[in-house]
């Protein structure tokens, strides 16, 4: 049985409803980046997800940015261009792909700041207006890159709609003793840093980001697999064209995610 996706309107909606949220648990320390030091497409993703999370974008329009930044250099070398005023183009781009405007001068700023920690924050100057001139030049470059493809088939609409499915299958304690759902979010999310994110259908990415939190967590869901094969498996149930290699295909590319994470985040951490 196939479920059919929710609408657009769940995501942006608080998804509180699979506490991927909880306000007893301590923030997470965040790494700063000496991001002048590398100009590696992981680490200019990963600047795009810090710089997106300081502007207070939403999820969908962090995620539309890393995905024109890597259709964008799919087409090109990334040493033609200056791949942070790309970054810092994309996020403001992505605002307006995903109707959640970021104002050109915040993401200066916050660009900016990111890029120069020990600086003093950018005065209203030439630097500012050339810059302001940079991006808006380089947003036509990018839409003409991705030849006006801006709009990607993210997963999440089908990760919630799987995990408020999962949620009623399970028992109550397990799902509110593991943080399942924000573990599959933030499995997501990280994925985002793979070039490759968008290149397997949608449904099957979030259905194996969902697998690996539970096996993160060495859950196991009831009712299914007790006679053997595949054809018992939960996300067998769930959508009928998910295969363990489909799965495993996407779980394998996520967990290099965290391989490259320590390979080339650790040596430029300030």
């Amino acid at each position: 049985m196939n479920y059919p996706p929710p609408t657009h309107n769940l995501i942006q909606q608080n998804p509180i409803m699979i506490n991927l949220t909880n306000s007893d648990e301590p923030e997470l320390i965040i790494k700063q980046i000496d991001f002048m030091q590398s100009d590696k497409p992981f680490v200019v993703t990963h600047f795009i997800f810090e710089c997106g999370k300081k502007l207070d974008a939403n999820c969908l329009t962090i995620c539309t940015a890393a995905s024109l930044f890597h259709k964008f250099f799919s087409a090109t070398n990334i040493s033609d261009y200056d791949p942070y005023l790309i970054a810092g183009t994309c996020l403001y781009l992505a605002g307006k792909v995903e109707d959640n405007h970021l104002k050109l001068r915040d993401v200066i700023n916050i660009v900016y700041s990111v890029l120069h920690r020990s600086l003093e924050p950018l005065p209203l100057g030439d630097q500012y207006w050339n810059t302001r001139d940079a991006i808006v030049q380089a947003e036509l470059l990018v839409l003409r890159m991705c030849q006006f493809g801006v709009k990607f088939p993210h997963p999440h609409k089908y990760l919630l709609h799987y995990l408020k499915s999962l949620r009623d299958w399970m028992s109550g304690d397990v799902w509110t003793r593991y943080p399942i759902a924000r573990t599959s979010w933030a499995l997501l999310q990280d994925l985002y840093h793979d070039p490759h994110v968008l290149d397997t259908d949608p449904s099957v990415t979030a259905l194996a980001c969902i697998q690996l939190a539970l096996e993160t967590f060495g859950i196991q869901v009831p009712f299914v697999g007790s006679e053997g094969g595949e054809g018992n498996t939960w996300y067998k149930v769930i959508q009928e064209k998910a295969t363990k290699e489909k799965l495993w295909e996407v779980m394998t590319r996520s967990m290099e995610v965290y391989n490259k994470e320590v390979e080339m985040l650790d040596g430029i951490t300030i």
